[in-house]
């Protein structure tokens, strides 16, 4: 029963990493980042709006909260959220994954074909506002870097190279749990 938990900034490779990994180890994927984007979506909602309606509503960062934790206890599992580090306290390993915003809003606006000064501000607003909700909620502070077992920053490596990195780290430690 392995649990993985890759958190880290959005723009940094988290999804490409988590899902690279899922399938070389034959691990189940969850994503908290595309239940947030859904249901931002299903209120029709930009990501920096919805993140606004968050703030006065916690019950859907617990709702997303409990669904990392419910999917650590199952294991066999990746999770790739930005809380995965915290949420997931006794994965088997625990990645955050940075890289500088500049980096992080270029790398979202080719992603999403859109304007890097929007994606920019926006970002900004964005993980403002998830900083001060998970410090209130959960008394998280998303800089302390302690609880993880591999930081690593994206921006010095290709897509290949950080997933071979963390293949690497992760295969070490499947094998050590064998």
């Amino acid at each position: 029963m392995v649990v993985v938990a890759i958190s880290g900034l959005h723009g940094t490779g988290k999804t490409t990493a988590a899902r690279a990994l899922a399938r070389k180890f034959g691990l189940r994927y969850v994503s908290a980042g595309e239940v947030f984007r859904r249901l931002a979506k299903e209120r029709g909602m930009a990501l920096d709006e919805f993140s606004r309606y968050v703030e006065r509503h916690p019950e859907i960062d617990r709702q997303i909260d409990q669904m990392t934790i419910d999917a650590a206890k199952e294991g066999n599992v990746l999770i790739d959220a930005r809380l995965a580090g915290w949420m997931a306290k006794d994965a088997d390993v625990k990645i955050l994954l940075t890289a500088p915003l500049e980096v992080r809003a270029r790398r979202i606006a080719l992603r999403e074909n859109r304007n890097y000064e929007e994606v920019l501000a926006e970002t900004v607003k964005r993980e403002r506002s998830e900083a001060k909700r998970f410090k209130r909620f959960y008394g998280i502070d998303v800089n302390d870097y302690s609880v993880f077992d591999l930081v690593l920053d994206t921006d010095r490596w290709s897509a290949r190279e950080m997933v071979r990195i963390l293949e690497t780290a992760v295969g070490f430690v499947i094998k050590r749990r064998g």
